[in-house]
């Protein structure tokens, strides 16, 4: 498998290019080049963009199905699902749950990965369960603890050495070991679902943990006298702040002030998205083991009212962060596709296009409508 792409615009690692030819040789992204290419053959999408296929480090389903469902069968039709939302590659994301139910999803995961034929699983993503029960969420308070390493290295163990990101709250007590020894094992600490305040947030990012989860939602709020959580995201230049682009989690001028506190290279879109994500609105979806009501575009819990999850598509979050004028459509797909890369360790693998790298790309308008979806250099979705 050998050809050229031809198109108005590339979103390259190495910045915007018009016009001009890519190289696809064996699944893989060659050169880039401004001369057309002789006796090969060429895919002509003039008049489009081609923009690096999207990374979502934090996302619980899809399609009525959810990672802690514990189904393979399920966790292939979320990874199926995802192209339709320019997802090429992704972290299956967990819940605060049991240590028999996670056990039993990073087993699964961890045995089975490989066999999903749609977005790629880079790794996973272990949301919980050492939280504060104050800034619960949708999260079960009944499961959490103290961060125990013990309890993580055999989750490590079942799912095969597959997590890339475990999330805790700061003021745990034991939160600052567990960041250094987990964080030495070239695992990324997150911070989230916390009442910590500025200086314990800080003293863990000094252990090493590098993330903030979904920024502003499910943490201490940034004030004058005590910047909390949030405050603790936008003072520390070196970590990643996630970001839930949905335009209910995070308001506009709110996502505007922590990319300038943070610039583009550090903040991380997601979607959070959960089962309902692809499906009609209604009042018969669970997050967990918690009933949840989709309704005018947003999950929320059906006793409180609170949100739970998202149902975004990231290719959505992409529209809305350029619509809200708050970043350009190189930036925008940056933040949603390398940036997560890099913040969780898979950037060799998937997040740009770069000579050498897995083909995987997304062939848009600049309105940033998707048209076609390609893995390993092969056309698998199209609208």
């Amino acid at each position: 498998m050998h050809y050229y792409v031809h198109a108005d615009k590339f979103l390259l690692r190495s910045g915007v290019e018009y016009g001009g030819y890519l190289e696809v040789c064996d699944g893989k992204f060659g050169r880039y080049t401004k001369t057309k290419p002789d006796d090969v053959e060429i895919l002509d999408y003039s008049g489009k963009v081609i923009a690096p296929g999207l990374v979502d480090t934090h996302i619980h389903g899809f399609k009525n199905h959810d990672v802690m469902d514990c189904d393979l069968e399920g966790l292939k039709v979320i990874s199926q699902g995802l192209l339709s939302c320019g997802v090429t590659s992704f972290l299956p994301t967990t819940l605060t749950s049991s240590t028999e139910s996670l056990n039993n999803v990073a087993k699964l995961i961890g045995d089975h990965y490989q066999e999903v034929k749609g977005a790629k699983i880079q790794g996973i993503f272990f949301e919980g369960p050492f939280f504060t029960e104050e800034h619960k969420g949708a999260q079960n308070p009944i499961y959490m603890g103290d961060p125990n390493y013990d309890t993580f290295e055999n989750w490590q163990k079942l799912a095969g050495g597959l997590i890339k990101k475990i999330a805790i709250a700061p003021e745990r007590n034991g939160a600052v070991e567990f960041t250094q020894k987990v964080t030495q094992e070239g695992v990324h600490v997150a911070l989230g679902h916390s009442s910590a305040t500025y200086d314990q947030a800080r003293e863990v990012v000094f252990a090493g943990a590098d993330i903030f989860v979904h920024t502003y939602n499910g943490m201490s709020g940034l004030n004058h006298r005590e910047p909390g959580m949030v405050g603790a995201a936008m003072d520390t230049p070196e970590t990643f702040g996630e970001l839930i682009c949905d335009g209910h989690h995070v308001a506009p001028a709110a996502a505007n002030a922590l990319i300038r506190a943070k610039s583009s290279e550090k903040i991380v879109m997601i979607t959070d998205c959960m089962r309902a994500g692809g499906m009609p609105e209604g009042d018969n979806y669970f997050l967990g083991e918690f009933p949840v009501v989709v309704k005018d575009g947003a999950a929320r819990l059906k006793d409180s009212g609170s949100l739970a999850g998202s149902i975004l598509e990231l290719i959505d979050g992409v529209k809305n962060i350029i619509k809200w004028g708050k970043a350009s459509l190189y930036d925008a797909f940056k933040m949603a596709s390398y940036v997560p890369a890099v913040s969780v360790g898979i950037d060799d693998r998937c997040g740009g296009i770069i000579a050498g790298h897995a083909a995987d790309f997304l062939v848009v308008d600049d309105e940033v409508n998707l048209y076609e979806t390609y893995l390993d250099g092969k056309s698998v979705y199209q609208k």
